[in-house]
This record gives structure tokens, C-alpha cells and sequence, in this order.
């Protein structure tokens, strides 16, 4: 098991298929910078993550996910309730808000 301040924890392994001459790039790069090709790759992945955060449509299809999420979960704690005539909790059918800057413009 690992310890709480093991910089592994947590961290998953991943297999990832790149072209030679990407592959290549990316060494010099990492050799440039005295960094590694991980330390590239995670780099970009988070470059890439705090982009998609800032994509409306994503957000957007999150919002639905979630209520999705929240439609599927209401139904199940119904059937449950049926099955077993107990009372289900109330709960909100709207889904709930994103944390959105005030630039975004409405939610659709």
C-alpha cells in the first residue's frame, strides 16, 4: 500500500501507440528541456483538460450527463421504493449548476 505523500499514488499506467517520428520529436523535446517523455505527455494532457474545462458544448453535455445521471438514479431509488414500499427521499429533478464564468452567456 502507499504512502500518502508517494508521488505514485494514485497514478495509472498507460499504454500509448505513437508513430517513430513523434515519438522521436518528443524525446528531443523532453532531452531539450532535461525533463521525460511522461513529464511532456502530462504536460500536454493537462494543456488538453484545462481546454476541454473552458469548451461550452462540453460543459454543456456535461450538464445533460449529469441530468441523465440524476433521471436514472430518481427511477432507481422509485423501483426500489415499489419493490419494497419504502418511502424514496425527495429529490431535485433539476440538475444541478455548473460553476460557470459570467462570460459563458446562458446555459442551453
Amino acid at each position: 500500500m502507499s504512502a500518502p505523500d508517494d508521488p505514485k499514488a494514485g497514478v495509472k499506467t498507460l499504454a500509448v501507440r505513437l508513430k517513430g517520428a513523434v515519438h522521436a520529436q518528443l524525446a528531443l523535446i523532453a532531452n531539450l528541456r532535461g525533463s521525460t517523455i511522461t513529464d511532456e505527455i502530462n504536460a500536454a494532457l493537462d494543456a488538453h483538460i484545462a481546454a476541454a474545462k473552458d469548451a461550452h458544448d462540453l460543459a454543456n453535455r456535461a450538464d445533460e450527463a449529469l441530468a441523465d445521471i440524476e433521471r436514472d438514479a430518481a427511477a432507481r431509488r422509485d423501483a426500489i421504493a415499489a419493490l419494497f414500499g419504502t418511502t424514496p427521499p425527495t429529490t431535485s429533478t433539476k440538475s444541478p449548476a455548473r460553476g460557470r464564468k459570467a462570460t459563458d452567456g446562458p446555459a442551453t
